[in-house]
């Protein structure tokens, strides 16, 4: 075993689920052999504990860093904060550098909040949501964090967030009473939500603007004009989508303004930092609820957030990984045709993803994590752009790749025996418990 395998198996008797993301598990990709920890990380390069150099064809810190890991530009500006000191009685003043920053994408938007995490940033989006309308029932499309607000929908008939990125998410610990006040509907129904909205008193409408797929048929121009008619607040949750297509929200392409939005992961270039920004009219409400946290003032978050945009907007990244995304898209689709394989592709191109049409689509995601491993690639079945995936990373990441769907191919003609590709367990689909 290697060290971060090691530590992993110390990390599952000391912490709960063995990691504080469950994206982060190794079990998600390789549950054996996965390095689990890094040393150092630059570019889209990671290191392991044992030193061993890997090209990061994954997830990219779950989509945190779209300007490469180690910006130096934005790393300078953090180190200043660090000398200059990251806390103190008294407010840093970037925190409202900031705001005027984002205010200045969103000129519909009027003020905004921080906080440090994307589940945080929902719940007090949610908060002034509820405060603004004086209703407490929210209609939710996409997934929206760990919070008992949002886990409160599996209360209702079981498994209702299933259809939200993560199926098995238990309601345990989350109060009972909270069961029917909050009510997922599926992207581009829009009778749907229309049903959802007359028969439940719904105050706040929650969603993600797109995530595998865009809107059909005016879908998001008919969720606006319906949150406008009954006098809802409408909520686009782009702690994943945003800066990836255009500069802020993706929802800019679609010509749809919310009254609030969040941005989250590439705000701050892996920093921690996210933002709830809205009109004053719905904002002003966070005035008459209780939300409020002592590191959400600490000074490194914007500063982090003020140098990152700074870059994004000189560089055009949404424009580099947009590109960079549609290359990996194109080539995994030529890749499956040459070897005569079905696979499915989804989601934007800068935060992507694929799976296998067949009922082994496990052992082949497992399989390729492996393999790749081997070849020195971070690699499952989806990829996040930063802009530092060159052409010459992207072509030796298809050349790795080319002989693994050769095994699968074999595998699918009946040539190989899928069940004695792996080297371990499968790696899982989805939230299980880990003993």
């Amino acid at each position: 075993m290697g060290k971060g395998q090691d530590l992993y198996l110390k990390a599952k008797c000391l912490i709960p689920g063995g990691t504080m993301l469950l994206s982060k598990r190794p079990e998600m990709f390789l549950p054996d052999n996965w390095p689990s920890y890094f040393s150092k990380s630059k570019g889209c390069k990671v290191w392991d504990l044992d030193g061993k150099e890997l090209i990061d064809m994954c997830i990219m810190g779950i989509g945190t860093n779209t300007l490469g890991y180690g910006h130096d530009e934005v790393d300078a500006a953090v180190m200043e904060t660090v000398k200059k000191g990251n806390m103190s009685t008294l407010n840093c003043p970037e925190e409202v550098y900031l705001a005027e920053k984002l205010i200045e994408i969103n000129p519909w938007a009027d003020m905004v909040r921080f906080a440090r995490s994307g589940g945080e940033a929902n719940a007090i989006a949610i908060r002034i949501a509820r405060a603004a309308s004086g209703r407490d029932n929210v209609a939710i499309c996409g997934y929206h964090g760990w919070h008992d607000w949002y886990l409160s929908a599996n209360h209702n008939g079981g498994d209702d967030l299933k259809a939200h990125l993560i199926p098995g998410l238990s309601p345990k610990g989350v109060p009972k009473h909270l069961k029917n006040s909050v009510f997922p509907f599926h992207y581009n129904n829009y009778e749907e939500l229309l049903n959802i909205v007359e028969q439940n008193n719904i105050g706040v409408i929650k969603m993600e603007v797109m995530r595998n797929y865009g809107p059909e048929d005016n879908f998001l121009h008919k969720v606006r004009a319906l949150a406008t008619e009954k006098n809802i607040v409408l909520i686009f949750d782009e702690c994943s989508s945003g800066f990836r297509e255009t500069y802020g929200g993706i929802f800019k392409k679609f010509d749809v303004i919310p009254d609030l939005v969040m941005f989250g992961k590439t705000l701050g270039n892996g920093y921690a930092l996210t933002a709830v920004v809205g009109k004053k009219s719905v904002m002003e409400a966070a005035q008459t609820t209780f939300i409020s946290s002592t590191f959400w003032t600490e000074r490194i978050g914007p500063t982090a957030a003020l140098a990152t945009l700074e870059v994004m907007q000189r560089v055009k990244s949404w424009e580099t990984i947009t590109a960079i995304g549609k290359k990996i898209q194109q080539g995994w689709k030529s890749l499956a045709n040459s070897h005569g394989l079905d696979i499915t592709v989804l989601g934007i191109p800068a935060m992507t993803a694929y799976g296998f049409n067949y009922d082994n689509a496990l052992i082949y995601k497992t399989l390729i994590t492996q393999e790749m491993l081997k070849k020195g690639f971070l690699a499952s079945t989806n990829f996040y752009a930063c802009i530092e995936h060159t052409d010459a990373y992207l072509d030796s990441y298809f050349d790795a790749l080319d002989s693994i769907y050769t095994t699968i191919a074999k595998c699918e003609a009946g040539e190989l025996d899928a069940n004695t590709i792996l080297e371990g367990p499968v790696c899982h689909s989805g939230f299980k418990r880990l003993n």
